[in-house]
C-alpha cells in the first residue's frame, strides 16, 4: 500500500461512508509523478475532481503533513489534464507554503444581497493589502461562502508574488503543538510572522485555548506590526465567541467585520446555474428552480445535490427530470424538514401575508384570507409528512375533498400564472431557511 492509499483511509475514518464510497474511493494515486512537496491524485471525471477539490483537499494535505511532517499540496486532476507546468507548480507552492483552491476566484462567486458587503470589502482589501480594513473579519454560517471570499484574496495576493499562508485553526493547533514537541518553534514563528497575507478560517475554535490564543496574540501583533494582511473567518461575531481573550476581541473588532447571511432565492438560482455550467450538468429551469427552494441555509449542498444528481441519472441511465429530482432528494428533504411543523409553516405565509395566523385557520371567507388559507394548505402538504385528513382537521375543513379541491385550484395557478409560481416559491425559500 502507498502513502496516498493510507492518506485516503486515514481520511475514510473521518467521513461519512458514503461520501468515501462515492467520491474519496474513485481518487488514483500517482506515486510516480507525486513528490515530498505535493502529492497527485487522479479522479474519473470533472464533478468528482471538483467536488474534491472544494471540500476535501485541505484535509487531504493536512493529513499528509501528520503523517510526513511536511507541507504538501495535493492536485487532484484528470489523467488527461496534467500539464507541463507541474514542476514549475510544485516550485510556486513550496515557496508559498499556501493550500489555496485555485477554483475560488472572485469570478465565480456569486454576489447577491445576502453577501455583497462581505463580497466588496475582501474585494477592496485584495487590491490594497495591508492598507485598508486590517483585520477583515468575515462571520456567517457554515456553507455561505466565507472560505471562498478568503481565498479568492488569497489567489489574487499569490499571483501577485506575495507569500500567501492559508490554514485553519485546527490545522494551527496541530502545526504549534508539532512545534512544541519538536523544540523547534523558531520555525514556527518564522513560518507564520514572515509571510506577507495570513488567511486562518474557523477563529471560534481558538476558545477556550490559552496557550494557542497567546501564540496566535504574538503572531497577529507581528504581522500588524510590519503592515501585512490578515483576514479571518468564524460562524459568529468576535462579541459572541466565548472563552476569547478580550485582548483578541479588542484587535479583530479594530478591523472591519463584514457578515454573510444566507442567500436569497435568486442568488441561490445563479448558484446553481454556475456550478451547473462549471460541472456541465444540464438542468431545466424548473429542476434549478425546485432545488433552489428546497435546499437550507448552506449553499455548499448545492455540489453535493448535483453530484448526486448525475451519479444517479448516469448509473440508471435515465434522463434528469422533476419527478427524478424529487424521487432521489427525497431522503434528503425528509431530514432537512424533519423540524417543519403545520404552525410553522402557517405563521410565516401570515407573516409574509400582514395577517394572523388564526385568521388563515378562520372560516373567513374574505378574498385575503381564502387566498392565504391557500397557500398554507399547499405548503403544509409539500413541507411535511401530515396527511388531507390530518391537514382538514388542521384548517377546520370538513374532509380530506375540501384540502384535495384547494390543492388542484392552486397547481392550477401556479402553472397558470408565473408571478404566483415565484411567489410560493420565495415562500418555501423562506420557511425552508429559517427551519
Amino acid at each position: 500500500m502507498n502513502v496516498g492509499q493510507e492518506i485516503l483511509l486515514l481520511l475514510k475514518e473521518e467521513i461519512t461512508e458514503i461520501e468515501y464510497n462515492r467520491y474519496i474511493k474513485q481518487l488514483i494515486y500517482d506515486y510516480k509523478k507525486s513528490t515530498s512537496d505535493m502529492a497527485v491524485f487522479y479522479a474519473p471525471n470533472a464533478l468528482v475532481s471538483n467536488w474534491i477539490k472544494n471540500k476535501y483537499t485541505e484535509k487531504i494535505a493536512h493529513l499528509f503533513e501528520i503523517k510526513n511532517n511536511s507541507k504538501v499540496s495535493v492536485k487532484i486532476t484528470l489523467k488527461n489534464q496534467i500539464d507541463k507546468n507541474t514542476i514549475q507548480q510544485k516550485s510556486e507552492h513550496k515557496i508559498q507554503h499556501s493550500l489555496l483552491n485555485p477554483s475560488h476566484t472572485f469570478d465565480n462567486f456569486m454576489v447577491g444581497g445576502s453577501n455583497q458587503f462581505a463580497y466588496a470589502a475582501v474585494k477592496s482589501v485584495s487590491e490594497k493589502a495591508g492598507i485598508l480594513y486590517n483585520p477583515l473579519f468575515i462571520h456567517g454560517g457554515v456553507g455561505l461562502g466565507k472560505t471562498h471570499l478568503m481565498q479568492a484574496a488569497g489567489n489574487v495576493f499569490q499571483n501577485q508574488g506575495k507569500i500567501v499562508i492559508y490554514t485553519t485553526v485546527e490545522q494551527f493547533l496541530n502545526d504549534f503543538i508539532r512545534h512544541v514537541r519538536n523544540k523547534t518553534m523558531d520555525r514556527f514563528q518564522e513560518k507564520y510572522r514572515k509571510c506577507d497575507v495570513l488567511l486562518i478560517d474557523d477563529i471560534q475554535f481558538l476558545s477556550n485555548k490559552e496557550g494557542i490564543q497567546e501564540e496566535f496574540f504574538h503572531t497577529f501583533e507581528a504581522l500588524k506590526g510590519q503592515g501585512k494582511q490578515i483576514i479571518l473567518t468564524a460562524d459568529k461575531h468576535p462579541k459572541k465567541i466565548g472563552g476569547l481573550e478580550k485582548r483578541l476581541q479588542s484587535r479583530f473588532e479594530h478591523g472591519l467585520i463584514a457578515d454573510i447571511q444566507p442567500p436569497e432565492l435568486e442568488t441561490k438560482i445563479a448558484i446553481i446555474e454556475k456550478k451547473c455550467e462549471l460541472n456541465k450538468v444540464k438542468l431545466t429551469k424548473d429542476i434549478i428552480n425546485y432545488i433552489a427552494t428546497v435546499i437550507e441555509s448552506n449553499v455548499r449542498e448545492i455540489e453535493g445535490i448535483l453530484s448526486k444528481l448525475h451519479a444517479y441519472s448516469q448509473l440508471m441511465h435515465v434522463d434528469i427530470t422533476i419527478e427524478f429530482t424529487k424521487n432521489v432528494l427525497k431522503d434528503q428533504l425528509r431530514e432537512n424538514r424533519a423540524n417543519l411543523t403545520l404552525d410553522i409553516i402557517t405563521q410565516n405565509v401570515a407573516k409574509d401575508l400582514n395577517i394572523k395566523p388564526s385568521e388563515i385557520r378562520s372560516k373567513g371567507r374574505s378574498k385575503n384570507l381564502v387566498y392565504a388559507r391557500r397557500i398554507a394548505i399547499y405548503l403544509c402538504r409539500e413541507l411535511t409528512q401530515n396527511t388531507m385528513p390530518q391537514l382538514a382537521q388542521y384548517f377546520g375543513m370538513k374532509d380530506h375533498t375540501a384540502i384535495s379541491h384547494t390543492l388542484k385550484k392552486i397547481n392550477e395557478l401556479i402553472e397558470n400564472d408565473e408571478d404566483f409560481k415565484v411567489k410560493i416559491e420565495e415562500l418555501t425559500n423562506k420557511i425552508t431557511s429559517s427551519s
